[in-house]
């Protein structure tokens, strides 16, 4: 869907990478620019002890882009990217905005250079404001900074961590559709924009249906336990064999009865009690203790059956091992083959990016980079001879 579209992406760590690879994925062509010693994320596994060459966490993010090394400390650096930057049509980074205006890499000076560009800006908290060049990380910026992880806490709880680049990943894909809406209006008009994404700002959109009823009403419910569910259908409940599921009931009464049926329990359908959205909510402890009891009796495949067969929307809870053996995340595409590092021709299972477009290529296009990989390759598509490559690398100014 992107062929053709030719991206420079000056980022590190994982939310703007992550954007770079869900357009690489869809045919864009993404130069990957590291600073020496490559992208950071490139030691999650040596940090912890691991020296593996195929590195899952950054290989998600990174596969089938181009790599330059280049020294950003230094004017010559700069010059280059900016080179860079008037022949793209995109130019995505998640460097601090006073960073970028220092070293002449900012929205105003890539645009007067190229007014076609589509110029994304991810930040932790915008462009404006007094934390606008405030370092952001998902932990910090898309968990904790926009209520989510306090209203995530079920009552009288503690904070816990987000799990890995979870919210960085939701940002890549805003950043990602934000992209794309810009490079409609450049083919349109021939003008490029600033895009600007923040891990806060997704954070608040991810959140918004809760912030839309705190900004509306002034309050916002809790995180409830089980037992104490305004609607107490909708929960989670465990089978005779000790697994976890959810239910989500639809509005209204649609599915008290069919519950009812499924736990073998006719005799509550009409009970004034529980038949009525009202009467659960007030005899919550109760609905949960009774619907308990029933499941309990069935293993899962076979409360799955009954399940289904009431139309009941229900979701085991699964780990990731049992995603990972999940016949439905196979066939929604939801899992690809990424090309290894090694250069073997060998592939193994990552994360697919999040939109599906069928009968088109929309998978990996190659492994990941290794650093400055093609780093003499896209100097000599500058135009730069051989002789001017090498005195480049003598000088350090690349690698």
């Amino acid at each position: 869907m992107l062929e053709g579209i030719k991206v420079v992406e000056y980022a590190t760590y994982m939310a703007a990478p992550g954007a770079g690879c869900i357009l690489r994925d869809w045919g864009a062509d993404v130069t990957k620019i590291e600073p020496p010693g490559g992208d950071p994320i490139r030691m999650f596994f040596r940090t912890i002890g691991t020296d593996l060459q195929d590195n899952p966490v950054f290989d998600f993010d990174n596969r089938g882009k181009r790599s330059v090394v280049i020294d950003t400390s230094k004017a010559e650096g700069q010059a280059l990217i900016r080179e860079m930057a008037a022949d793209a049509d995109v130019f995505l980074t998640n460097v601090r905005p006073g960073g970028l205006v220092r070293s002449g890499l900012d929205h105003g000076s890539l645009r007067a250079l190229n007014p076609k560009l589509v110029y994304c800006s991810l930040t932790g908290y915008g462009l404006e404001g007094p934390d606008a060049d405030r370092p952001g990380f998902d932990i910090a910026s898309f968990w904790s900074r926009t209520g989510v992880a306090n209203l995530t806490i079920p009552k009288g709880g503690e904070p816990f961590p987000l799990r890995t680049a979870f919210g960085d990943h939701t940002t890549s894909i805003a950043a990602a559709a934000g992209i794309c809406a810009a490079l409609v209006e450049a083919a349109r008009t021939g003008k490029g924009r600033l895009v600007e994404a923040s891990l806060f700002r997704t954070g608040l959109y991810a959140m918004g249906s809760d912030l839309a009823i705190q900004l509306f009403f002034g309050r916002v419910a809790s995180t409830k336990g089980r037992g104490e569910q305004n609607v107490p259908i909708s929960n989670f409940f465990q089978t005779k064999d000790s697994k976890w599921f959810c239910i989500v009931a639809r509005q209204g009464e649609t599915d008290w009865a069919p519950l009812c049926r499924v736990v073998g329990r006719e005799d509550l359908i009409t009970d004034p009690r529980f038949n009525n959205a009202k009467g659960r909510r007030a005899n919550s402890a109760e609905v949960v203790a009774i619907l308990d009891a029933g499941f309990a009796v069935y293993p899962m495949p076979e409360l799955a059956a009954r399940l289904d067969a009431e139309s009941i929307a229900w979701a085991p809870v699964q780990s990731l091992a049992d995603v990972a053996s999940d016949p439905q995340a196979f066939a929604a595409g939801a899992i690809v083959q990424t090309p290894s590092a090694k250069g073997d021709g060998t592939t193994y299972a990552s994360p697919a990016s999040p939109v599906r477009f069928p009968g088109a290529d929309d998978g990996p296009k190659g492994p990941s980079p290794a650093p400055g990989q093609h780093t003499a390759e896209v100097l000599a598509s500058l135009g730069r001879s051989p002789a001017d490559i090498r005195a480049l690398f003598d000088a350090g100014i690349v690698a």
